[in-house]
């Protein structure tokens, strides 16, 4: 069965879309630990990071600077901080999350965001990607 993620990328889900090509996605998370906190998901469905073969890895990493990049032009924050955790989705699944606290780090406080704050980060995040 496809996860939730493979569902988002083939647009049986829809979401806030950020960014995509060949080989991966990008999207906000729908329940963020701040504004703009975004997933950088390779399009191939793993269930773990170290289970990518090298060549996908790498390009995960490198799509998720370029989103990140992007993220901490767009979003007013410290720096931005990149975990993979990975035990909610059997997806790969990168966090970007801008951060101004350890408090934005921990996933155990939430912001409630309306569908057009959602639309109105996406957009500027996507404005910024080079």
């Amino acid at each position: 069965m496809a996860s939730i993620f493979t569902k988002i990328i083939n647009g049986e889900i829809p979401c806030y879309k950020i960014a995509e090509d060949e080989n991966f996605f990008a999207f906000l998370d729908i329940n963020p630990n701040a504004k703009g906190h975004t997933l950088c998901v390779p399009k191939s469905e793993v269930d773990k990071i170290l289970d990518l073969d090298e060549s996908t890895y790498m390009g995960l990493m490198a799509f998720s600077r370029k989103i990140g990049k992007a993220l901490e032009d767009a979003v007013d924050c410290k720096r931005v901080g990149m975990t993979v955790i990975g035990l909610e989705v059997p997806h790969v699944h990168v966090h970007l999350i801008p951060l101004n606290s350890m408090q934005d780090a921990t996933f155990q406080h939430k912001v409630a965001m309306a569908p057009e704050e959602f639309e109105d980060i996406a957009k500027s995040i996507r404005s910024k990607i080079e």
